[in-house]
């Protein structure tokens, strides 16, 4: 474990246009120091969340995880556990860290897709304000540098993209969420363990939209996602097959984990050579 740190952010239902179009300071710093790419979302599902994340999460396609939609039904996450409590089987002492704004990530019902628990923001409050709690949250609980690996999850842009789909509103999202993605790193880079910390952050998405809003189609603007990196190990050109499920097998490989056989994942590292 030593010195190597992992924090995941995942933006809920971000546009590569759109994206391209904002002002984002903090992802693309985040994508000069590593790669930032485009990925296609599996079409073994909807262009849907809860597929999205599980694949994400398990580092296995949706035939395996089994989330096909947002209601779980005959979900196999127990079977396909989330890169977070892989590492905790396998390495001792490693403490991990969920905060996030969509229930199913972390609430035994219908998920969880975070088999850990994790802290749930204050739902219900709207986008801004279950986003901004859990910017706080994050921060401080990252500040004290006892957690090792953490997800966090922002679903601003997602509720603007169902209501009023890409415009102004929706774009004002993005900037509003890459702020709280800096919000998160002052906190830790403020520790002052921080330097001799190796940190590697991701951001991803977990699809788009279409362009009068909405998702769930096969449309290229609902089925393109994409993954900003850096950190060690993280090379400055993207894979040329890189895929959502490469996000789990990366975590591991931070921490010098190797997957077993029995573990069925499919994908790889960032690094590897392709």
């Amino acid at each position: 474990m030593g010195r190597n740190r992992l924090l995941l952010i995942g933006l809920d239902g971000v546009r590569l246009d759109t994206l391209r179009e904002a002002r984002t300071p903090n992802i693309d710093t985040i994508s000069a120091a590593g790669f930032f790419a485009p990925v296609e979302v599996s079409r073994q599902a909807p262009s849907a969340s809860g597929a999205s994340w599980s694949t994400i999460a398990t580092g296995v396609w949706p035939a395996k995880h089994g989330v096909i939609e947002n209601d779980f039904v005959d979900h196999r996450l127990a079977d396909f556990p989330d890169f977070l409590s892989r590492l905790r089987h396998e390495v001792p002492g490693l403490k991990t860290y969920v905060g996030v704004a969509w229930p199913p990530l972390v609430d035994d019902v219908p998920g969880p897709v975070y088999q850990g628990g994790g802290v749930l923001a204050d739902t219900g409050n709207g986008g801004v304000a279950d986003d901004d709690r859990t910017a706080v949250s994050a921060a401080k609980a990252l500040s004290d540098g006892s957690v090792h690996v953490s997800f966090l999850h922002f679903d601003l842009c997602d509720h603007i993209g169902h209501e009023q789909g890409p415009g102004p509103a929706y774009t004002a999202a993005v900037e509003d969420s890459d702020h709280r993605i800096g919000l998160v790193l002052k906190g830790i880079q403020a520790r002052p363990s921080y330097a001799e910390e190796d940190w590697t952050y991701v951001v991803t998405t977990d699809h788009g939209h279409r362009d009068g809003g909405g998702h769930g189609g096969d449309s290229d603007a609902e089925r393109t996602a994409w993954i900003a990196a850096s950190g060690p190990g993280v090379p400055s050109t993207p894979p040329r097959s890189l895929e959502q499920v490469d996000i789990h097998a990366h975590a591991l490989s931070v921490f010098g984990v190797d997957p077993a056989p029995d573990w069925q994942l499919d994908g790889r590292p960032f690094g590897r050579d392709d």
